[in-house]
């Protein structure tokens, strides 16, 4: 089940909502119930190769393919 992202039209509130199904109609504004939403592009989710080294850099696979 994504998770999208819509702006209210009329107040410009930005929200998220769980949708259940796709063709599930656009949720209202949580702010004021406006039902005139429309639906962000999100950001993609980038995985990084290596391991996270918890200070926010990250540290090489340990086994690397070898070149030959």
């Amino acid at each position: 089940m994504p998770i999208y992202e819509y702006q209210c039209k009329a107040c410009c509130n930005c929200f998220e909502e769980l949708v259940f199904s796709s063709d599930a109609p656009a949720p209202r504004c949580p702010k004021c119930q406006c039902e005139d939403v429309q639906k962000l592009m999100s950001a993609g989710c980038v995985r990084a190769e290596g391991i996270p080294t918890g200070s926010g850099g990250f540290k090489g696979p340990a086994c690397k393919p070898s070149g030959g």
